[in-house]
């Protein structure tokens, strides 16, 4: 089947569930005119309808091919990269300086999603690219941006961030890339660096990448890494491309999915050094880096969206036709659809109102990343900032661990033919794989959101976050629409359970830090599962105050998520609070 953006369920989803509408009349995005998004995002959908979802399967079948350096991608993908790229999706909410259309993060965040729907393969490289023109330019000097920006911005060129090495993987610290001082002001990189995605590949002239390396005098670990900006090709003064640099793909991974995504060894220093530009400071370059990771987190965690919404409208799809048994109480001659038997709809329900939950936690990351640089109000922008922050672990951690599930129900839900190839659903479970392991495990993403971003400003986000989910719960007890069924209760112990487990972490942060890191990917769970619920009710409620077409079909979402996701989470807490010590324990089973 192919694939149609749900418009619908993403605008109620940005506008209301994540914040866009109330951001925008608070005048967080200037002149901005909200009107404008559905129309954005139904050229976005039709883009990925007619090019993108028919290319697919094509990649994944064809996957590439490495000879002599050059990679040479799937059938249709240069040709679909120029349409794309002439059509300006790139450069949605690029700099309009710099040739970009200026629109919110928000809005290219919707599009992400629907990009790494149709075809999350594809995606990906714009992905990266968004990332490398944050990071220039936040960090890049003016020169730099002269040259490169425009380039990135509308997609003539990509970009790439290039961290791991083979003997350093989420370990940052322990990279070899060397860096060296030229005459010129320039650096002449040596080095090996792997699973570089996009490394090398033929959509488009030139590549621009961006390499974490250490000087000779840098101090050790990661306080002595510097950026750099090592282009494929060099650019002479007039624009033009000249010489090509001394960096080239070595090698490319064969993966378990993503296989029309060229993911490449990257070799500099067979001639001397790849010629590199310093982005920022000497031995700065985490800074610069992370500027680029978490707009790269935020995308990955909507490429768990985009490919947990595939997966739902293929399985949806496949269980209205797929014919198997009868309908309980049916005495009539043949077979029903399957989508009549009570644990395929509960698949279907689960598939979908997870999904709903980790768009809405995606969107609002979004939202909050763009009013902390679009808010004219300092604190406005330092309290959207923290909100921020918090929030990019769960939506790429939960995200992904969605993308992941959904991915797995789908095959479940096609039976004996999801195992086979030819229905597609096992593309996606094999695509979702690697997204809760690049950009940082998600194990790592829990920890960063027990040891840093839960205690910042003395826990003052979460509280705030944890005071507006209030509100919501309220609301809905207030509603007396019995459609909620017991939404409100359950969401009210949910939002208990982690504001005990909170202040339970926050006390073993400072006595017996294991434990609370014992207990870090469970809270995230729970921080999600409870403000993904919230969020889903506020969106059902939202949908009934502004006359959406079918509302109840928001509510029975929303009652859904509740009493079968976020109902998880007083167990959850139990897992937190009790698990340390089993966790602890566990060296006499481990060793042997």
């Amino acid at each position: 089947m192919t694939y149609r953006a749900p418009i619908n369920d993403i605008l109620l989803s940005l506008n209301h569930g994540a914040g866009l509408a109330a951001a925008v009349e608070a005048g967080h995005y200037g002149d901005f005119d909200g009107d404008i998004t559905a129309a954005v995002l139904e050229e976005a959908g039709k883009f990925a309808s007619d090019v993108l979802a028919p290319l697919n399967r094509v990649g994944d079948e064809h996957g590439i091919k490495l000879d002599n350096g050059k990679v040479t991608t799937a059938p249709g993908w240069p040709d679909a990269y120029q349409r794309w790229a002439a059509a300006g999706w790139n450069a949605v909410s690029g700099p309009e300086a710099f040739g970009g259309q200026g629109l919110p993060l928000a809005v290219n965040a919707a599009c992400t999603e629907i990009w790494s729907a149709s075809n999350v393969a594809f995606g990906l490289c714009p992905l990266l690219t968004l990332s490398a023109i944050e990071a220039l330019d936040a960090h890049g000097s003016a020169e730099l941006k002269k040259i490169y920006l425009e380039k990135l911005v509308t997609g003539e060129w990509t970009g790439t961030m290039q961290l791991t090495e083979p003997n350093a993987g989420s370990d940052v610290g322990a990279l070899r890339t060397r860096a060296e001082r030229a005459d010129d002001g320039t650096y002449r990189i040596k080095g090996t660096k792997i699973f570089i995605t996009y490394g090398e590949h033929d959509m488009t002239d030139n590549i621009v990448h961006f390499v974490l390396a250490r000087l000779p005098d840098a101090p050790s670990g990661t306080k002595g890494i510097s950026l750099f900006l090592v282009p494929k090709f060099l650019v002479n003064a007039d624009g033009s491309l000249g010489e090509r640099n001394d960096i080239h793909a070595s090698g490319v991974e064969h993966k378990l999915g993503m296989h029309a995504s060229p993911t490449c060894t990257m070799t500099m220093g067979d001639k001397g050094g790849a010629i590199g530009y310093l982005i920022g400071e000497e031995n700065q370059g985490m800074r610069c880096m992370f500027t680029m990771m978490n707009q790269a987190r935020l995308g990955v965690g909507l490429e768990g969206v985009g490919i947990a919404d595939r997966a739902y409208q293929q399985a949806l799809a496949y269980a209205q036709e797929r014919k198997q048994g009868k309908a309980v109480g049916h005495k009539g001659d043949g077979m029903d659809p399957i989508i009549v038997h009570p644990d395929v709809k509960r698949m279907l329900m689960q598939m979908r109102s997870m999904t709903a939950a980790a768009r809405t936690i995606c969107y609002a990351t979004a939202v909050a990343l763009d009013v902390s640089v679009r808010a004219k109000d300092a604190k406005v922008r330092a309290e959207a900032a923290a909100r921020g922050a918090l929030l990019t672990p769960i939506a790429k951690a939960f995200s992904t661990d969605i993308g992941n599930e959904v991915a797995y129900l789908g095959v479940q839900v096609h039976g004996g033919m999801g195992f086979i190839e030819e229905t597609g659903a096992a593309q996606h479970y094999r695509d979702a794989r690697i997204t809760s392991i690049y950009e940082g495990t998600n194990g790592i993403q829990s920890i960063d959101l027990v040891t840093r971003k839960l205690g910042a400003n003395g826990g003052a986000s979460v509280w705030a976050l944890l005071d507006e989910l209030a509100a919501v719960i309220k609301q809905v007890e207030t509603s007396n629409d019995p459609a909620f069924g017991t939404t409100g209760a359950k969401l009210r112990d949910a939002h208990a359970a982690l504001e005990r487990t909170s202040r339970w972490l926050l006390e073993r942060l400072a006595s017996a830090p294991n434990e609370a890191l014992a207990g870090a990917t469970p809270y995230l769970r729970l921080f999600a599962a409870t403000l993904g619920g919230c969020m889903l009710a506020g969106e059902a409620l939202a949908a009934k105050a502004n006359g959406e077409a079918e509302p109840q079909r928001y509510v029975a979402l929303a009652r859904f998520f509740a009493e079968n996701i976020a109902v998880q989470a007083p167990s959850l807490e139990k897992t937190v609070t009790e698990s340390a010590e089993a966790v602890s324990g566990a060296d006499a089973v481990l060793a042997g």
